[in-house]
């Protein structure tokens, strides 16, 4: 396939668009020139002849300029009369060959209207003629007038003369809108064009907003819009490697410490077992902050993928939950509400949702944790409440902001997947203070198509 720039397409459009406009006219102008000079023929013989016999009749109107005076000059010189005066076709007027006489004359007496147009061919050539019966008191005569196609031939000359001029000159002033267009669609799109080698370096700080056409301004906003999204997720990039150089920062220094004081000789703990278990400690804190990244970059990456849907009981998920972290605090109970209740979507996301809200609730529970689902028309509830202190009104706008943490927070990307997951889901999370304590949910269609996404939950205010 041949590759063409803008400028190249341009002017092929425009080179096509006046070749197809001239093979139409070439094509279809002498079709309907042809009927529409030999009616012109004819108007002009049946004028002529009237003002032959009448040079007063209402057909005689003085030229109204040059251009009418030579055309009616040449229209007279072109139109031939005679007369055929009785039954053995005596005439007067113009010469004809005897042929074209003898047809005439056969047609004239065959005529039964009182004027009629024919045309024969003398000799390679046409002859238009017009006959007129004219009604005397003796005989009858039939006045004949005609023109030969050497005039419709010069008509049609000048015409195509003119139509030729015509051409050239609209060829030629079609150059000026090209070269507008040309220049009109080259400059906007050159401008984006540096942008997006801008941006293709990573440069990204310069705006692009067009004013003007709507339609390029439009794109200007879209692509602005496309900056300001690069710009926030190189932010969040950014961010995110900051946040998680610092929170891994921390248990590597306590780890490559103690074992330097090992190396060393030296125990920075009582004992050489209660050293390493400082170290495992940290190691296993870093492999968990190591496991919450990576499952909140996979979970990003998830967006445009379709996620496993399947049929989910909660009460099959909380139990299993309750008695994994019951081991943990058996100072708190759990309280397990609709655990019949059935819902849709992948199973593995959501355990890992309600294990989040667990983990959480087990750092501010003094007493119960209630774990609980309800239904509604179309949606699903999920709360893990517990009867902690209270999250300060600062916090609970950002409480799900990612490596945001409250004063016991941890790594502060747990809350950040329960989000994440929940979005997912079309559903939203959410967190409200109660007399006493605390309570975490999400709410989720309890019905969503992953494939077509159409039920989404709106957030309530």
């Amino acid at each position: 396939m041949i590759r063409v720039n803008l400028t190249q397409r341009i002017w092929l459009s425009f080179i096509s668009l006046i070749v197809l406009v001239g093979l139409s006219i070439i094509i279809i102008y002498p079709i309907s020139l042809k009927g529409t000079l030999t009616e012109e023929t004819y108007r002009i013989i049946e004028q002529e002849q009237a003002r032959f016999a009448n040079p007063y009749s209402e057909f005689f109107t003085p030229p109204q300029s040059e251009v009418d005076f030579i055309e009616r000059r040449e229209a007279e010189r072109s139109v031939g009369h005679l007369f055929v005066i009785n039954q053995y076709g005596t005439r007067r007027g113009d010469s004809v060959p005897n042929e074209v006489l003898q047809e005439m004359g056969e047609n004239a007496f065959a005529q039964e209207t009182t004027r009629g147009r024919y045309e024969l061919t003398y000799n390679g050539a046409t002859l238009f003629y017009v006959i007129t019966k004219i009604k005397t008191t003796n005989e009858e005569a039939y006045q004949i007038s005609y023109m030969w196609d050497t005039y419709r031939d010069r008509m049609v000359n000048r015409l195509w003369e003119r139509l030729l001029y015509i051409l050239l000159l609209t060829s030629a002033l079609s150059l000026l809108p090209a070269i507008y267009l040309n220049h009109y669609l080259r400059q906007p799109l050159t401008v984006l064009g540096n942008h997006f080698e801008q941006i293709a370096k990573r440069n990204w700080q310069e705006p692009f907003i067009w004013s003007g056409d709507d339609d390029f301004q439009k794109l200007s906003y879209q692509f602005e819009r496309m900056r300001q999204n690069l710009m926030r997720y190189d932010r969040a990039q950014k961010t995110f490697i900051q946040h998680a150089s610092h929170e891994l920062k921390t248990p590597i220094m306590v780890i490559k410490s103690y074992a330097q004081s090992v190396k060393d000789g030296i125990l920075p703990k009582e004992n050489i077992e209660s050293t390493m278990n400082v170290i495992l400690e940290e190691a296993d804190r870093m492999e968990r902050r190591v496991k919450d990244m990576l499952y909140f970059t996979k979970l990003d990456s998830l967006k445009d993928e379709d996620p496993v849907r399947e049929e989910i009981t909660f009460g099959a998920i909380a139990f299993h939950l309750e008695e994994r972290f019951r081991i943990q605090r058996e100072d708190v109970t759990f309280i397990i509400t609709g655990a019949d209740i059935k819902f849709r979507g992948d199973k593995e996301q959501i355990q890992v949702l309600l294990e989040n809200f667990i983990e959480n609730a087990l750092r501010y529970a003094n007493q119960k944790i209630y774990i609980k689902a309800e239904k509604g028309e179309h949606t699903v509830r999920l709360t893990v409440e517990n009867d902690g202190d209270q999250i300060p009104v600062s916090d609970i706008h950002n409480i799900f902001t990612p490596f945001h943490k409250g004063n016991k927070g941890q790594f502060g990307l747990g809350l950040a997947i329960v989000k994440r997951i929940a979005e997912l889901h079309g559903g939203y999370p959410g967190v409200e203070n109660k007399e006493e304590g605390v309570n975490f949910f999400v709410v989720l269609p309890h019905d969503y198509d992953f494939n077509k996404k159409k039920i989404k939950v709106k957030k309530e205010e």
